[in-house]
């Protein structure tokens, strides 16, 4: 049937967990109360991407985008848009710092500036139903390899293209499936790494609970390159909507016959298993993770024997992550060159020369626009951060971005025009990662920071080998010493150190590139390790036992006539005072929990 209107309501996680699911269920009831039901059609879609915002509406065709609904915004907005016509003004997104609100979806800066090839999909189907994915496009790839081309020719289309890993290592992804293909041994494996355990990064999960049939028609292709029988999705049991709509699209495509027996008549035979992983981060690893689907403990192996050799169940195994599996369809619709045209670098000679097509960033963190983005490789830090971003929230001031991951680098303002490229962030210590992007402001202390992102991957750590079980926890005793005023000189020295003897020595690319939040923040903000060591001062105010709260008592009678609210929310008992009179703060009994500058509204609390 076919509808004039068509509201699409965003259901990524996100969205749902802002209650996006009731208000779609609200408006099913208003429109089939006001008899509409034949001419709106509802749609439930994957994630949209401007987390931020959420729950979303996108009024289609018109592309009218609606944000932070409610459930009682919606008859009103039924009745305003649907019926008379005219977009509800206070409901459209309105830019921070600006008075005019952007009614189009397309023209809103989070979506104006970027380059969809991955999310290409996002917000306009139903990640349920697969006659919509079908209708743009969906395993028309697949046909055309099946019936068009060999698997020497597709592989070929690949290589060309530039495509590279988009898990972290940035391995060409033609080279690895020609090897694979190659190597002795059968039956081959293809495997989807969706283990997406890195703090504050959900693109795996987010383009699954999207368009998973994307995902599942590359590696249909990647199977019939490389000659596999049969494949398997890991992915993290913390993502159960992503895992329901994996299922439901892998049932689809069965009852379809994309996959299972004599896929398009064709005489190819490729299933798909999903494994769900119990959240240990070092399972993202390509061997500990081909370990955890045998039933072993998931930890790695060493390199010397790839795992395209030998990999699960010591067959040839081709891995490669969601974002990568995702980029295949489009690349063999639209050839090698179309992708190859996107990006930095020239792979025509290397394969190892350039960034090609586009990358999917989780943007989180001390940035107005929070969410998923897809943008061309080359692009600039700055104008991910302040365009798409739109900037810093409440004004503050940019301090450093984290790019990668928790094993990232800290990179500062000085670098915001460098280019997001494998190579230009790998010069400046930092890493592409699976595409974790985090923001910070003048509110955060890097000392501190870098102590977060360590306390993680020393936790994760499987414990294998020595240099990374002992090593991350010696330089996580150092941080802890630093951050609570007894760090000394020498440790700085100690800190690096061993850092680097953590890179050259660790087992894995886990323990490898653990020290990366030390190393960059030492390397660009070591001024502020050494105000740390030096003044016991923590100019972030951030390390609480390096700061101290203190009223002034002139603020606090001239403008708060003694209010005696602070003293009143003090949990830890340290202020004293009377209603009228001047209040003041017991440095020996205050816990540091800030609820005292939180709670003032006269500003007589200060941090020192």
């Amino acid at each position: 049937m076919a509808y004039r209107t068509y509201l699409m309501v965003c259901a990524g996680t996100g969205c749902v967990a802002n209650q996006s699911m009731k208000v779609r269920d609200k408006l099913v009831a208003e429109i089939t109360k006001r008899g509409l039901q034949n001419e709106v059609a509802v749609v439930t879609t994957g994630c949209n991407g401007f987390c931020a915002v959420g729950p979303i509406l996108v009024v289609q065709p018109e592309g009218i985008f609606y944000q932070l609904l409610k459930e009682t915004d919606i008859p009103y907005l039924i009745e305003e848009h649907l019926l008379k016509g005219r977009p509800v003004k206070e409901l459209l997104y309105t830019p921070p710092l600006e008075k005019t609100p952007i009614p189009k979806m397309s023209d809103i800066p989070f979506f104006a500036d970027q380059t969809l090839i991955v999310l290409r999909n996002r917000g306009l189907i139903d990640p349920e139903n697969i006659d919509e994915a079908i209708s743009r496009g969906a395993y028309e790839a697949l046909a055309k390899v099946l019936t068009t081309m060999t698997p020497e020719q597709v592989i070929k289309e690949i290589k060309e293209s530039g495509l590279r890993g988009r898990g972290g290592g940035g391995f060409p992804t033609g080279i690895k499936w020609e090897t694979c293909r190659n190597a002795h041994g059968d039956p081959k494996y293809i495997i989807c790494n969706a283990d997406e355990g890195d703090p504050g990064a959900f693109m795996d999960r987010s383009t699954i609970e999207s368009d998973p049939h994307a995902v599942i028609e590359g590696m249909c292709i990647g199977a019939y390159a490389i000659g596999s029988p049969e494949g398997y999705v890991y992915i993290r049991n913390e993502y159960p909507i992503a895992l329901e709509r994996l299922k439901t699209a892998l049932k689809q495509a069965r009852d379809y016959n994309l996959l299972g027996k004599n896929i398009f008549d064709k005489g190819f035979d490729f299933d798909i298993r999903v494994v769900r992983g119990a959240g240990a981060f070092v399972c993202g690893e390509s061997t500990a993770l081909m370990a955890s689907i045998e039933g072993k403990t998931g930890e790695p192996r060493a390199k010397y024997v790839h795992t395209v050799e030998r990999g699960l169940w010591d067959k040839p195994s081709c891995l490669n992550n969601v974002e990568t599996w995702a980029n295949v369809p489009q690349i063999i619709l639209n050839g090698a060159q179309w992708f190859a045209n996107i990006g930095t670098g020239d792979v025509s000679e290397d394969p190892w020369g350039g960034s090609k097509g586009t990358k999917v960033f989780s943007l989180s963190g001390k940035v107005n626009n929070t969410g998923l983005i897809e943008v061309p490789m080359g692009i600039t830090l700055r104008k991910i951060i302040f365009d798409i971003g739109g900037g810093i929230k409440d004004g503050k001031k940019f301090k450093a971005v984290q790019t990668g991951g928790p094993s990232g680098g800290f990179i500062p303002e000085s670098l915001l025009d460098l280019a997001v490229d494998y190579e230009e962030l790998t010069k400046v210590g930092s890493m592409m990662g699976s595409g974790g992007m985090v923001v910070t402001d003048e509110n955060n202390c890097m000392v501190d920071m870098a102590k977060y992102f360590l306390t993680f991957t020393q936790e994760e750590s499987c414990g294998k080998c020595i240099p990374c079980r002992e090593g991350t926890k010696r330089m996580l005793d150092i941080l802890e010493k630093i951050t609570n005023g007894e760090g000394t000189e020498e440790d700085l020295v100690l800190l690096e150190d061993l850092s680097n003897m953590v890179v050259e020595s660790s087992l894995c690319a886990l323990g490898g590139s653990a020290p990366n939040p030390v190393l960059t923040t030492l390397k660009y903000f070591r001024e502020e390790y050494e105000v740390h060591v030096r003044d016991k001062k923590c100019p972030a105010h951030a390390c609480k036992k390096l700061i101290t709260y203190n009223i002034d008592p002139e603020i606090c009678v001239d403008k708060g006539h003694g209010c005696d609210v602070c003293r009143k929310n003090c949990a830890d008992g340290a202020i004293t005072g009377e209603t009228k009179k001047v209040h003041a703060i017991d440095v020996m009994k205050c816990g540091r929990c800030g609820i005292c500058l939180d709670v003032c509204k006269f500003d007589a609390i200060y941090v020192e």
